[in-house]
């Protein structure tokens, strides 16, 4: 079906055909498929006749520098945002040098296009002149440059000059006036190809593929990972299950049996799941450099690159928006409780995450607003004591978390968790504080079923319910036994939903509810 759509478009075609090749490594060091008009000849326009020009943002870095500096620079100062327009009132390249000389960037920690940088140092290898030419500031261009030690000179935005599209191809071209051969990534840098002798396209979109071998130049495409399914990783539909918990309140007092109640609760979790996306974008994008020092975290698809930071910028607010909109089509209070999970999530991101044990009740709360958007989407009784049996049973599991962490950064011979306010010799405390919250739980689902379940026409034989205290009592305990002994992951919902005990015990807490509602053996 490609081949009928893009047969009228040979030169599209071309691209894509390259762009869709063997791998990012071979793409970038093996022969790649180009398109060379017959008379052309191939030392004068890809051999060693003309030098390799090179780009860095989206090209030799799988990332932003320009925006990797305004995160840092709004992380250490959020009233700071107020400067930018003085700054970026003196021109574009004003604005580069003052975030690079505020907020400089690690170039160790800034992710390489490792495709990239080992076909530049083999180019180098062989004798070809390598330069590296960037929109960026220079005290950013210079340190990558350094970095890698494969570039003959670096041509970059010097705080009066902003390097960029015509200008770049005019420096260029007067640099090298019998050609050059150039790497880069957007529509920008379609005059520095109408100019260059070879054009190299690493990723783009379909459009500036398209436009590029509309040049009709020597060309070659170096693909990269797929965006969308980075901002799938990204947004964390996995952890979908844990708004589920938005279904609770109806399925106790039997809402859910009612269209109106299974409606609203079906539009409840869509909307919470789009939203809790977003934040996970959020706290990726503010938490992006301390997730590359993490030992899984940095696999994150903001912190390796995968996941470009203006499309995370773009996506973010976009689900935000959705996500409320589709509360305010339940209710306003179903929009009011999301607005105050949001606004929580952020407060926590930004600094709440950073205190002790506050960190963790936060994120019972976050919890257990779950369940109030539930009650609110269903228009249900909301159970004091069910609620305080998710305050204590997910600040167990939290802590559990935190523990786990702590465990990592100590084996690794760190004593503080990146991030955190947690040392390592925090640990016992953690866990005595997990497990008698964890204990309190059980506790509290005892009085839940005395105090309310009983008094609910809604279940027909309540002697069942008995069960849940045993399974909940069960399964804490697993959790804090694997956290022991080292075999929990970073996140226990994750593990849960994995582990086969885990699976078990919530089967059977299913099993005993579905009794209890049906009065069977009553």
């Amino acid at each position: 079906m490609i081949d009928r759509f893009l047969s009228p478009f040979p030169r599209m075609r071309a691209a894509f055909d390259t762009h869709t090749g063997d791998g990012l490594a071979s793409a970038a060091t093996a022969d790649v498929r180009a398109s060379m008009p017959r008379d052309a000849d191939p030392r004068a326009v890809g051999g060693m006749a003309v030098p390799l020009v090179i780009d860095l943002d989206g090209t030799l870095l799988r990332t932003n520098a320009l925006l990797e500096s305004l995160l840092i620079y709004l992380k250490k100062n959020v009233l700071g945002l107020f400067r930018l327009p003085f700054w970026l009132a003196k021109g574009r390249a004003n604005l580069k040098q003052e975030l690079a000389r505020h907020a400089p960037v690690s170039p160790a920690a800034l992710p390489l296009n490792e495709a990239i940088h080992s076909f530049a140092a083999g180019e180098k290898a062989k004798g070809r002149a390598v330069w590296l030419a960037t929109a960026a500031d220079r005290s950013v261009a210079e340190s990558i440059a350094k970095r890698c030690e494969c570039f003959d000179g670096v041509l970059a935005s010097d705080g009066h000059t902003n390097l960029k599209g015509q200008s770049k191809a005019e420096r260029l071209e007067a640099l090298f006036p019998s050609g050059f051969a150039y790497a880069g990534d957007s529509r920008a840098d379609l005059p520095v190809w109408s100019r260059a002798t070879e054009v190299i396209v690493v990723g783009g979109s379909a459009w500036t593929r398209y436009a590029a071998s509309a040049l009709r130049k020597p060309m070659r495409t170096i693909p990269t990972p797929s965006r969308l399914r980075a901002l799938i990783r990204c947004a964390r539909p996995h952890q979908w299950a844990k708004n589920a918990l938005v279904f609770v309140p109806a399925i106790l007092s039997g809402a859910i049996t009612e269209t109106t109640g299974l409606v609203a609760s079906i539009i409840g979790f869509a909307a919470l799941c789009i939203i809790a996306s977003s934040t996970y974008i959020i706290n990726d994008l503010w938490d992006i450099n301390d997730d590359r020092r993490h030992w899984s975290k940095r696999n994150r698809p903001i912190a390796c690159g995968a996941l470009p930071i203006s499309t995370a910028l773009v996506a973010a607010p976009l689900g935000l928006a959705a996500g409320l909109a589709l509360g305010l089509a339940v209710s306003v209070n179903v929009a009011l409780v999301l607005c105050v999970y949001l606004g929580l999530t952020l407060a926590y991101s930004y600094s709440l995450k950073r205190v002790p044990v506050l960190d963790v009740t936060t994120l019972a709360c976050l919890f257990t607003l779950r369940l109030v958007l539930g009650i609110v989407s269903a228009g249900v009784f909301a159970s004091p004591w069910l609620l305080s049996f998710s305050m204590f049973l997910f600040a167990s599991l939290c802590f559990a978390k935190r523990y786990v962490e702590i465990l990592g950064f100590a084996a690794r011979g760190e004593q503080s968790v990146a991030s955190r306010g947690y040392q390592a010799e925090d640990a016992p405390l953690l866990v005595a504080l997990g497990l008698s919250t964890g204990t309190a739980g059980v506790v509290i689902m005892v009085f839940y079923i005395i105090f309310d379940a009983f008094h609910r026409s809604f279940y027909g034989n309540t002697t069942w319910l008995w069960a849940f205290p045993v399974i909940i009592f069960l399964w804490i305990s697993r959790i804090w036994l694997m956290a022991v002994r080292k075999k929990l992951n970073d996140d226990p919902v994750a593990f849960a939903i994995s582990d086969r005990p885990s699976i078990a015990l919530g089967g059977a807490m299913v099993a005993a509810f579905l009794l209890a509602w049906s009065g069977i053996f009553a």
